[in-house]
């Protein structure tokens, strides 16, 4: 049987005792169901997991009395950075849960001119509050011990430029394909755009800013498609996904 894992903000330690907040209280005691001296596995998402018990499970408290700690970690060798432009409902939340379980360590949403969605003033705090919680559940759901970075939402023109490692940028006009290219220092920064693909001044925005425009096979793929193959991709020719990691 397949024990539950829950991600606890607060920095844990251990023999101690934690009260969930309402969040975490309510997703054990309702979605998990989990009762008293129910066993589950705890993370903070800085490495490293602990054994765990119900200790208590009421309306008014859920708490949880920590065991023993496990240095454990899946993380990849190579470190994947996601500029991802944003797009609509829940193809948007798809990107954001599926990198986190293919190996992303930080997810930039990046505003784009061919964006259909606008996010402005509280929608955009109540739309990164929706994504962190889709990376905190998509972490505890994949067994992932370190919590992948959320940032802020960015404008492609001011995030492009701060960029490090090999940069790459999905373009189906591109001629490069990833099997020509090498990481550097085991870092890739990938920009991949919305549903109406870059304009053509923000492709030339992101060569100036040393991104390479690399295609992925002859078809041109959905927005939600082309970032989750492109990962896939990255982790298979240099990260975990192969049997033998550079």
């Amino acid at each position: 049987m397949r024990v539950s894992r829950l991600y606890v903000q607060e920095g844990l330690g251990k023999s101690q005792t934690v009260e969930l907040d309402d969040d975490a209280a309510h997703y054990v005691r309702t979605v998990l169901r989990l009762k008293r001296d129910s066993s589950l596995i705890v993370f903070d998402g800085t490495g490293g997991e602990y054994t765990a018990v119900v200790a208590e499970a009421s309306k008014k408290r859920v708490a949880l009395d920590l065991g023993q700690w496990r240095d454990r970690t899946v993380e990849s060798n190579l470190m994947i950075n996601l500029g991802l432009a944003i797009s609509r409902g829940d193809k948007m939340d798809w990107g954001v849960q599926k990198a986190v379980e293919l190996g992303v360590n930080r997810i930039t949403p990046l505003v784009t001119e061919r964006c259909v969605v606008q996010l402005k003033g509280e929608k955009q705090q109540q739309r990164l509050m929706h994504w962190q919680k889709i990376v905190q559940h998509a972490a505890e759901q994949c067994g992932r011990t370190v919590l992948p970075a959320l940032s802020p939402i960015y404008d492609l023109t001011d995030w492009v430029d701060k960029q490090a490692g090999l940069r790459i940028f999905l373009d189906p006009y591109a001629e490069t394909s990833l099997s020509q290219l090498k990481p550097l220092n085991d870092r890739v920064t990938l920009l991949s755009g919305p549903e109406g693909g870059f304009a053509d001044h923000e492709r030339d925005m992101a060569k100036a800013a040393g991104f390479i425009g690399v295609r992925l096979g002859g078809r041109v793929l959905r927005t939600e498609t082309a970032a989750l193959a492109s990962i896939a991709s990255l982790q298979m020719l240099w990260g975990d996904f192969s049997s033998t990691q550079s």
